[in-house]
């Protein structure tokens, strides 16, 4: 089984800022009641008429320029998104026709925010055997229109954004390289966060958008409780898996959804605050785009450098979550 290695990243954030303040004109809210719960300062939200391709896209291009590899070299592009540009078809194959990527097989993945970490294990396993040499792995999301703006517990937590790596096969050095990966999900909870109307129990239908069912409804106390049980086992898992220890992680990335979920979960796992990358402040909960964002701009920061232990983990809809374990 040949072994896995990232071999660039990328990230692409829209330009429209939008600050706490924006949401004090709609709802009984502040600056210092968001940020005092959640850690976000602003958000970065798509203007009208941008669409999650054009998001990934960039982000995409932007990966395949570190790696030094061409789109017509791509074999696999895996997008983790629950917000395609439309039904059908998938964002990956509108992304591969735009990147001109003409051998690449191309699909989405729906995992909510831990769709990035679904794309990854995904492609891993098709590459695992040799037939597939190069992959594009894209997480993002547009949730900006699919928020209540009158919904004081969901409206202000949402950004936009998209985040890419390139996979290739490892050069034997280890750089890159992933080391373990663990996906799960338990049906049973789908509730706690949905998006219930326009799918094919709730078509789309003056009634529904009436009744605001195309709007995410989340139901915030029992996600916290159960993000932090998941983000924690998940992670202690990967870990236990390699045989390491929890001093032995450079960089921990956890999805950036909440800064108090995000201090429990590191608390947990005796990770020192110091060794989390934290950008929920500027860029809010950006879904599936929330790890590879962060991951790129760490790397271009050179925050990330080469020979790190990185831990990344999410959880979201579905529910589901996840971790990876790679040694950029």
């Amino acid at each position: 089984m040949k072994k896995i290695a990232i071999k660039g990243t990328g990230s692409y954030s829209p330009e429209r800022v939008v600050p706490n303040s924006y949401f004090e004109k709609m709802i009984d809210t502040s600056d210092e009641w968001i940020t005092t719960r959640t850690g976000i300062k602003e958000r970065r939200m798509i203007e009208k008429g941008q669409a999650m391709s054009d998001l990934a896209t960039l982000a995409s291009a932007s990966a395949l320029q570190m790696a030094g590899f061409s789109a017509d070299q791509l074999d696999l592009i895996v997008i983790g998104t629950s917000t395609a540009d439309m039904l059908s078809p998938s964002c990956g194959c509108i992304v591969q026709h735009r990147l001109g990527a003409k051998k690449a097989v191309a699909f989405d993945v729906n995992a909510a925010c831990p769709g990035f970490i679904y794309g990854l294990a995904i492609a891993q396993k098709f590459m695992q055997d040799g037939s597939y040499g190069k992959a594009l792995v894209v997480g993002g999301e547009i949730i900006s229109n699919r928020i209540d703006y009158q919904d004081r517990s969901t409206c202000v937590l949402f950004g936009d954004g998209a985040g890419a790596v390139v996979l290739g096969h490892s050069n034997g050095n280890d750089d890159g390289e992933i080391l373990g990966m663990d996906i799960e999900s338990d049906g049973d909870l789908w509730r706690l966060i949905h998006v219930p109307g326009g799918g094919s129990r709730i078509p789309a239908s003056h009634e529904m958008i009436d009744q605001g069912l195309q709007y995410v409804k989340m139901q915030g106390n029992e996600t916290f409780k159960h993000a932090v049980r998941t983000l924690v086992d998940s992670s202690r898992k990967i870990i236990a898996q390699q045989g390491i220890t929890s001093d032995e992680i450079d960089w921990f990335i956890p999805h950036q959804a909440n800064i108090r979920i995000m201090d429990a979960v590191a608390e947990k796992l005796g990770i020192p605050t110091e060794k989390v990358i934290i950008t929920v402040h500027k860029y809010g909960n950006t879904s599936a785009a929330s790890i590879p964002v962060a991951l790129d701009e760490a790397v271009r920061s050179g925050q990330i450098r080469k020979g790190d232990l990185v831990l990344v983990s999410s959880f979201g809809a579905g529910l589901t979550w996840g971790a990876a374990l790679f040694r950029y």
